[in-house]
């Protein structure tokens, strides 16, 4: 099967209680294309300045990632900043500069069109929903979104749940987005909005993923120290669908695995700045710790 990913390339700066980082590598794809670059070799739709270096491009094609959707435009890359404090789970966004990706209007190249498995990143619905009208004959869709459309487009994020398979979203997000503070009753009013399955992120405390008949629950790595939590959820979705697109096979089976391949690509992610965790991370480290988390469910 083939795999896509539509959302943002960025620079980040980031600060920690282990330290502070000046515009290095992050956005949706990044996290997203690299996790699942371990499982299959992923399509990007992305818009970047001309700033953007091109030693993370080659990164890219290097992991297999197909760059075909990659838009160098004139200008400066999307830059977003952000301070952690001692709960990583909580952050506050200090500034945000859309630069290029202001005007992004994703264009699937003609391959790109016949792909099998769409991910659309937490873009715009209104983005969301026009690249479904891109793609021919999709066996999946998903998608994820994040507070900011939960608030200010409501609608627009409600239509094109209505059309996609799988929805991603946090915790927070999908009581949000449901008005339920129960989590399981959240989780079912999503379904009832269309996806046939919810995919909830719970941070330290794991993953939910919900079908209609079906709950599966996933444990977070245990970790001590989280150096940054930036890009767990978009890595979490990368192997999620990359593990779905190497198998080709969407069963109930392969759900819970790739929830939990899911979840050891997260775990990974946090364990440095960025996207250096990924960098350096092998396949043997990803299986290593599959297996770990097999035994600690095993009972």
């Amino acid at each position: 099967m083939s795999l896509v990913v539509v959302g943002s390339l960025a620079f980040d700066t980031l600060e920690t209680p282990h330290g502070r980082r000046e515009r290095i590598i992050g956005g949706s794809c990044s996290y997203f294309a690299l996790a699942a670059s371990f499982f299959t070799q992923p399509k990007i739709v992305a818009a970047v300045g001309e700033d953007f270096p091109q030693e993370t491009i080659r990164l890219f094609q290097e992991k297999g990632i197909d760059i075909q959707g990659l838009r160098i435009e004139q200008g400066k890359t999307f830059h977003w900043e952000a301070r952690y404090g001692d709960d990583p789970n909580q952050r506050t966004t200090i500034k945000t500069e859309l630069n290029v990706f202001k005007d992004f209007s994703p264009e699937l190249p003609p391959e790109y069109q016949e792909a099998d498995l769409v991910f659309l990143a937490n873009i715009d619905p209104d983005l969301q929903d026009d690249i479904l009208t891109q793609v021919k004959k999709p066996k999946l869709v998903a998608m994820d979104t994040i507070n900011l459309w939960i608030q200010s487009k409501p609608v627009s994020l409600l239509r094109v749940m209505e059309k996609v398979d799988i929805f991603f979203a946090n915790e927070e997000e999908v009581k949000m987005l449901t008005k339920q503070t129960n989590l399981i009753k959240a989780g079912k009013e999503i379904l009832r909005q269309g996806p046939s399955w919810a995919a909830i992120k719970k941070g330290e405390h794991g993953a939910l993923v919900m079908g209609k008949d079906f709950i599966f629950s996933v444990l977070a790595h245990p970790c001590e120290e989280v150096i940054d939590a930036t890009g767990a959820g978009d890595s979490f979705g990368g192997g999620f669908m990359g593990y779905l697109d190497m198998v080709k096979s969407i069963s109930e089976k392969e759900i819970r695995k790739a929830a939990v391949y899911g979840s050891v690509l997260a775990s990974f992610t946090i364990e440095d700045f960025g996207i250096e965790r990924l960098k350096s991370l092998t396949l043997p480290e990803i299986e290593s710790r599959f297996l770990e988390f097999k035994k600690r469910v095993s009972f």
